[in-house]
């Protein structure tokens, strides 16, 4: 079941998204929100390390874990270091855990809450777009194996989800751009209008213009949040959500020069092409797609070659026997998931 609830506030509008009653996502101002929201007891805050050095407040007064936010330390090793933290420091299976930062903590953060002790409260205040968008909504939380993309992981609500454009002002302009893909892909994958709001505004207004920014994340989390409420455990709808994820993680595999929205923007532009070539998606609908991606400044060659892409996409979580399920569009704002032999894949993507 899912839920959107909008309230209008002096500045704009906040929306408030509920996914089976279980997880509260808010998007817009969340002043004094967090204090409501956290419960009595003990909270661990699970915090990017440079999120701690920008906004000091954050861990004055509380007991903070910081960590580094990169790929190469979103491992076992780094769950299990906070997990030891947290058991010398005395946190039971009455505690809070809070994960402050981008993607890359809250992922870390949930992981570790859902199996922490088996399992305690917890929620997120994602500080990037990317976090806001896509990564801190639904309830998937895992860390990377040897370099492949979450594979171990876990499928667990947070109780809640505080998504303030206002934490976005610092983001550089790479990270913002990583995000902005993320959103791009819910407007394909199931809202047109939003694809036309981002299509109509250059990436500078949209990180200057903070009510259109709210907007743009409210339309992302509401696309997301529809869905994971109907498919939670991405038995099937949910796998619309993994757009251009195939090929993106691949990418982000094989190469150390793309961020996860770069590689994602870079295989949305390949997997629609190949919908082209199969006959499933009109020409004009593929440049548009590929447009809005090239003036959103992201590279879309990867420059690797395919069949290495294909040796990695072999890894993939959505692999199923020799094929894998891939997300192809029909037309901005719907999307069909297909099962195909990564040689039938290798085959449309020329």
């Amino acid at each position: 079941m899912f839920v959107a609830v909008f309230a209008a506030l002096p500045n704009g509008m906040e929306c408030t998204f509920n996914i089976e009653n279980r997880s509260r996502i808010h998007v817009g101002p969340s002043a004094g929100l967090l204090d409501r929201l956290l419960p009595e007891g003990r909270t661990a805050v699970v915090i990017d390390r440079a999120v701690a050095a920008l906004y000091p407040g954050w861990t004055a007064g509380r007991e903070c874990f910081e960590i580094e936010a990169s790929e190469r330390r979103k491992t076992l090793r780094t769950a299990e270091g906070l997990c030891r933290r947290l058991m010398r420091a005395g946190f039971d299976r009455s505690a809070f855990l809070l994960g402050v930062g981008g993607g890359i903590v809250t992922d870390i953060a949930g992981f570790v809450a859902a199996t922490y002790l088996r399992g305690v409260r917890f929620g997120f205040v994602p500080t990037t777009l990317l976090g806001q968008v896509d990564a801190a909504v639904g309830g998937k939380n895992g860390v990377n194996l040897d370099r492949y993309k979450n594979m171990v992981g876990t499928i667990r609500q947070p109780e809640f989800v505080l998504c303030d454009p206002a934490w976005l002002a610092t983001l550089p302009e790479r990270e913002f751009r990583s995000g902005l893909a993320e959103a791009v892909k819910s407007g394909i994958v199931g809202d047109a209008a939003l694809f036309a709001r981002i299509e109509a505004a250059a990436p500078e207004t949209l990180r200057r213009d903070t009510a259109m920014l709210q907007e743009v994340v409210a339309g992302a989390v509401g696309v997301k949040a529809a869905i994971v409420g109907r498919d939670e455990s991405e038995a099937g709808e949910r796998r619309l959500l993994n757009l251009g994820h195939t090929l993106g993680h691949a990418i982000e595999h094989c190469t150390d020069d793309f961020s996860h929205g770069e590689a994602v923007a870079a295989g949305m532009a390949m997997i629609s092409r190949a919908a082209v070539r199969m006959g499933l998606l009109d020409g004009a609908e593929c440049v548009r797609i590929v447009g809005l991606l090239e003036r959103s400044g992201f590279r879309l060659d990867p420059r690797v070659p395919l069949d290495r892409l294909l040796r990695a996409a072999a890894k993939d979580k959505k692999r199923q026997g020799d094929a894998i399920h891939v997300v192809l569009p029909r037309a901005v704002g719907r999307c069909e998931v297909r099962l195909m032999t990564l040689r039938e894949l290798g085959g449309v993507l020329g």
